[in-house]
């Protein structure tokens, strides 16, 4: 019979670890983080991920859902969850050539601090617009806002011009139908500036037919739950969802003549009023008379 040991330890069970000391390639996470109760392992995983890479790494949705498996709609999912428990910033800082630069910071420890963040002007933009982002496919995830123009000097009307009434504004039926969506939809809330920044948008679905009540139902409908971003949702919308004009109306032919009856023959014949047909017509005007 074999001798038993009493005093031998026991086998774990569970989690077995097996490391190495790492010298290279390794990055410190502390376990506020990866232990966190409330954060979901996409949120976790998304954190690790942002505090391997360098200063400086593009870390929109767009670029970061180009070297994951998960999808756009996912990785915003995650980033609102780290914001929401103090380990992600997201802010916009302002440059001295007027620009807004986007920036993110990302926390080690909740609620950490360590100073103000330095960003370093990317090289001047070409004055072509970067296009709009386009969302995924089959959802409707809010685009980052993206930065707004300063609105420039207005133009020195020259001395002793006369100027008369003001016209009309044409994007003030726009404006007023997005100024009135919050009515319908209450996180369809809007600053003036978007405003006036998304009427020409509404415009232009006016101006191809359609309908107010189409326009207000389209921009409110299925929101997503944790909107953080109405302007730049609606944006999205009214470029990506912009209807076809409406194709022109066909042509009809001219209706024909009615028939009259000629006053000389009492034959039937086509014209606009009453009166000799054209060969009654014709004879008359020749000294003639019409054959019997």
């Amino acid at each position: 019979m074999a001798s038993q040991h009493p005093n031998a330890p026991a086998r774990a069970s569970g989690l077995v670890h097996q490391n190495v000391r790492l010298t290279h390639r390794y990055v410190v996470v502390s376990n506020d983080l990866a232990q966190h109760p409330a954060l979901s392992f996409t949120a976790r995983g998304l954190a690790l991920h942002l505090q391997s890479l360098p200063a400086g790494a593009p870390v929109g949705i767009k670029a970061l859902a180009a070297k994951a498996p998960e999808s756009e709609l996912r990785i915003a999912a995650a980033m609102r969850e780290l914001e929401r428990h103090g380990f992600l910033k997201r802010t916009r800082e302002r440059m001295p050539d007027g620009r807004f630069l986007p920036c993110t910071i990302s926390y080690n420890r909740p609620g950490a601090d360590p100073g103000p963040v330095r960003t370093t002007p990317p090289p001047p933009r070409s004055p072509e617009r970067a296009p709009v982002p386009e969302a995924v496919p089959g959802s409707e995830a809010e685009p980052d806002p993206e930065p707004e123009p300063e609105p420039g000097p207005e133009p020195d009307r020259p001395s002793g011009h006369r100027t008369g009434p003001p016209s009309p504004d044409p994007h003030r039926p726009s404006a007023e139908l997005l100024a009135g969506l919050r009515v319908h939809e209450p996180r369809l809330l809007l600053s003036e500036r978007d405003v006036r920044r998304l009427a020409p948008g509404v415009t232009a679905w006016l101006e191809r037919g359609a309908d107010p009540a189409a326009v207000r139902r389209t921009l409110c409908a299925g929101l997503p739950h944790d909107l953080a971003h109405p302007a730049g949702l609606l944006a999205h919308r009214l470029a990506a969802l912009l209807p076809p004009p409406l194709p022109a109306a066909p042509v009809r032919p001219a209706a024909p003549d009615p028939l009259q009856n000629c006053d000389d023959c009492d034959r039937a014949h086509r014209a606009p009023v009453p009166g000799p047909c054209p060969d009654c017509a014709d004879a008359a005007a020749g000294g003639g008379g019409r054959a019997a």
